[in-house]
């Protein structure tokens, strides 16, 4: 009885914290001028303090935000459970793939300004990528063992191609294709590498398809980052810095941490069938390669505050970042019809596939909803998102002028359970 009087006391002054941590956006009095059930909130905060004290997870920070206010948030766990360091509000954390939606922003205020095209070829702006090959499995009739032929592109990849992943660009680590087993072995990100030296090793690497033609979930948006710091002349965390979290108000979300931040960042728990914590990325060590589709840290309150621009139109506390017409652009669906899906996002995306069957596609860096069923996770057509392999996810419903943002740092395999948990809790909780 007493842990339990602890751990309810604790949860409380944590949630005073929050206040303080987003008290740039505007908090909700209640729940129920925004149109959400407190009642109902407490089946969420219940449901995800179950998961910390079973042990599922080490912690979490939720924000939820309905017509421009903050409705309800909440630190539960543990920041680093081994050491019980209880979670703060403003923990930051590894946010991975939820790095990709600032570089495609970055990216679009550069065409905004008329200093790049959607339609350019890549190569227009990184001259590498002139006569990238792609790679074709064939059997070898004599030792009956398949071996990678190189065919031309059809055509050359486009800056689109970049944003909405049909550039033919693929990561290596999921699945074992020949192509796959080259970027491997061309050992992207080696220490010391920095955004120039990965792109260069890719541009050097067979595509996995043809540009234009599949969904494949790849290195794109790392590509996409070093356009943006050609056609910019800055260092991409440089460019973020200076047009898009400091004019927003985001001073913990960046490719690297200050000395005073080390003690606010999440960490994973050990995994006792291994005895070891998933690999992340120790961001003690500053990080050479500025991995624009997956080096970025953020906290619940910095993320919000992006996603209230998008939300918004483009526009945020007197910072516009981008017109309405392109955010609108870019939250649309730009997978033509019949675009094939890889068999990797077939494998392991699971509810995330950007495909008609699920009710959704992908726009400019974010995954698009077009249909309100069909998939299994609810939500609103019109609605964007994206997520991390840590754990981390966001979404934007405007059709209920809704954002949610879940922080937590859990391997890959554990990712979607959390991703459709948050989804479910959210919406539950509404009242009207």
């Amino acid at each position: 009885m007493m842990l339990r009087g602890l751990l309810s006391a604790t949860i409380v002054a944590v949630c005073i914290a929050f206040s303080a941590a987003a008290e740039s956006l505007p908090t909700a009095s209640l729940a129920e001028e925004v149109g959400l059930s407190a009642q109902r909130l407490k089946i969420l905060d219940a449901v995800f303090q179950s998961e910390v004290d079973s042990g599922k997870i080490p912690g979490a920070v939720l924000l939820i935000v309905r017509d421009g206010k903050v409705a309800h948030s909440r630190a539960f766990g543990y920041q680093d459970r081994e050491k019980q360091v209880v979670m703060k509000p403003d923990a930051i954390f590894r946010i991975a793939s939820m790095t990709k939606p600032l570089v495609s922003v970055a990216a679009m205020m550069l065409v905004e300004e008329g200093k790049l095209q959607l339609i350019s070829p890549v190569s227009s702006v990184l001259p590498e990528f002139k006569d990238v090959k792609v790679g074709v499995e064939k059997v070898n009739q004599d030792t009956g063992k398949p071996e990678l032929a190189l065919a031309p592109a059809q055509r050359e990849m486009t800056i689109q191609d970049l944003l909405r992943h049909t550039s033919g660009l693929t990561y290596g680590q999921f699945g074992d294709s020949l192509v796959k087993q080259a970027y491997r072995n061309a050992n992207i990100g080696a220490p010391g590498d920095n955004l120039a030296a990965v792109v260069s090793k890719l541009s050097q690497l067979p595509l996995a398809y043809q540009p234009g033609t599949t969904f494949e979930y790849g290195a794109s948006t790392d590509v996409l980052g070093r356009v943006v710091e050609v056609v910019s002349g800055m260092e991409l965390d440089r460019f973020i810095a200076e047009r898009i979290t400091r004019p927003l108000g985001m001073p913990d979300t960046g490719f690297n941490i200050t000395e005073g931040q080390i003690g606010r960042v999440a960490e994973p728990q050990v995994d006792a069938a291994t005895g070891k914590r998933p690999p992340m990325r120790d961001l003690s060590v500053p990080a050479s390669w500025l991995s624009g589709g997956g080096g970025m840290v953020s906290t619940a309150a910095d993320y919000a505050r992006f996603c209230q621009m998008l939300l918004n139109g483009g526009e945020f506390d007197g910072a516009r970042i981008l017109s309405p017409r392109t955010v609108a652009y870019m939250t649309t669906d730009h997978l033509p019809p019949g675009t094939a899906i890889s068999q990797a996002v077939q494998g392991l995306f699971g509810s995330l596939v950007p495909s008609p069957a699920l009710g959704q596609g992908f726009g400019l860096g974010f995954a698009v909803r077009t249909d309100a069923g069909r998939n299994p996770m609810p939500g609103s057509a019109g609605e964007f998102y994206w997520t991390g392999s840590s754990g981390t996810t966001f979404w934007v419903d405007p059709n209920e002028k809704l954002i949610a943002v879940m922080m937590v740092q859990v391997s890959i395999g554990r990712s979607a359970y959390y991703r459709s948990l948050i989804r479910n809790m959210v919406y539950q909780a509404f009242a009207k």
